[in-house]
């Protein structure tokens, strides 16, 4: 694999190359996925998965939030009244249930990760138990070796709730922090100090959490260098072993709470790149490798250690350490990955509650991937998690010349070889150091989607 953990940034060539693209987590994109797909299809991708007899990795979608946070594009709840949270909960659990019974019972949860929302929304009871129906109906490991992620936010949290994790079995801790300026935070009505995050900290650390991992967004409101760097120097202090460092996508026309925002006081899109060439230089000179994607880590973080050893991984939660998981989602608008098919569960809280009290698996929408589709998600994963391709274990697996299958594409990377991105040999393609930060343009070559929905879709920009 490559040893030079490391990106360069070359400003002329990610502004000719800074156009809009997918993030990835998953191939196909979730707006291929479509109404045809329906719960007779999951089952029998199922079926097929329990023949293969994979690990699993279980998702849930928590969508409650007791503020909203402006920049927000997530499915969520906005509610202060938490009783709203049982409900759902039981129609959660149900769900488990009903799903458990179709998995084989032996097949291990290597990778298991609450998302929002806020997960963390609920009452420790509450957490309590939605863990135990789970570990009912699903083979968790009790050896704490499994990924076992929660996501918090810090202003919205108790520090006793931290031990209440830990016994449940978390092991992985990860923290929206976002920004600590007051303007930026009042602009943005999302709240959280150094102090809330700090205590937060070590009392994870104290806890035994095996790795805590922080979220920050640049392109906010009334930010700039000056105050960002403040907020970065205070998380390099808090020492995180991940970092995962968003561009702010400002689609109103999407997302409806977006237009609490002043977009005057957004930051210019030449601002927003140098914002981000000072975040990337500022995290490598603290020690932190680039894996990718706005991702950092510690050089001994096992996301680190994965992508130097060759078996990182990318789904619909990002990088991680765990492959060759069937992925089962569960609640609202969540996405699982099993066997050769993506599906997605009703994203309206009432659709998706009606489904489960109808005794039905709550599925709405979802995609079978073809061959072509399994070939490019594996050249694709290859390129976004490891900067590198070798055509024939690529050729090996899927049977095809690769430079034949791919001859179109090859020859559209010719100008990223001329400009120094990608390296093209006989055994297979590289990407340079200057062109990992332009990954996402990179694997938009071997996307055959792109071209066929041209401008319809709109993503955000890349950097």
């Amino acid at each position: 694999m490559i040893s030079e953990n490391t990106a360069i940034w070359d400003r002329q060539l990610i502004e000719r190359y800074d156009l809009s693209g997918p993030r990835y987590t998953s191939y196909p994109t979730a707006p291929q996925f479509h109404e045809g797909f329906g719960e007779a299809a999951l089952c029998q991708a199922i079926e097929r998965s329990n023949a293969a007899g994979r690990p699993l990795s279980l998702y849930f979608h928590l969508p409650f939030c007791s503020t909203v946070c402006y920049y927000c594009a997530c499915n969520k709840i906005i509610t202060a009244n938490r009783k709203r949270a049982m409900p759902y909960l039981e129609r959660l659990i149900t769900e488990v249930a009903c799903q458990g019974a179709l998995f084989d019972r032996s097949r291990p949860v290597h990778q298991l990760h609450w998302g929002g929302g806020t997960p963390t929304y609920i009452s420790d009871d509450e957490k309590r138990l939605l863990m135990a129906a789970t570990r009912k109906h699903f083979n968790l490991l009790d050896d704490d070796s499994g990924e076992y992620s929660i996501e918090i936010h810090p202003g919205d949290m108790d520090v006793s709730t931290i031990s209440c994790l830990r016994d449940l079995g978390f092991n992985r801790l990860s923290m929206g922090v976002q920004d600590f300026d007051p303007t930026v935070q009042q602009a943005v009505n999302r709240f959280n100090s150094v102090e809330e995050v700090c205590a937060l900290v070590e009392a994870g650390r104290a806890e035994g959490f095996h790795s805590i991992s922080m979220d920050l967004i640049y392109g906010l409101p009334y930010q700039t260098w000056d105050t960002f760097e403040r907020t970065l120097d205070s998380i390099i202090d808090l020492g995180p072993d991940r970092l995962s460092v968003f561009n702010y996508a400002h689609l109103p026309h999407l997302f409806k709470v977006q237009r609490q925002i002043d977009e005057s006081a957004l930051p210019s899109a030449k601002d927003k790149l140098l914002m981000m060439e000072s975040i990337t230089q500022m995290l490598l000179k603290a020690g932190y490798v680039y894996i990718g994607m706005d991702h950092f880590a510690l050089p001994d973080d096992e996301l680190a250690v994965a992508q130097r050893n060759g078996v990182l991984q990318r789904n619909f939660q990002g990088y991680s350490t765990h492959g060759g998981s069937d992925l089962v989602a569960f609640g609202v608008s969540a996405i699982s990955a099993i066997d050769n098919v993506f599906a997605q569960n009703h994203k309206q809280i009432e659709d998706y509650q009606t489904a489960i009290d109808s005794g039905h698996l709550p599925v709405a929408r979802g995609f079978e991937l073809s061959r072509d589709d399994l070939l490019r998600q594996m050249v694709i994963k290859q390129l976004i998690c490891h900067f590198e391709l070798n055509f024939a274990d690529i050729e090996q697996q899927f049977d095809v010349v690769f430079t034949d299958y791919f001859a179109e594409e090859l020859l559209q990377l010719r100008s990223m070889m001329d400009d120094g991105l990608v390296v093209l040999s006989p055994e297979g393609l590289r990407v340079t150091p200057v062109g990992r930060l332009l990954i996402r343009r990179i694997c938009m070559t071997f996307d055959a989607y792109i071209k066929k929905s041209g401008s319809e879709i709109r993503y955000s920009k890349i950097i």
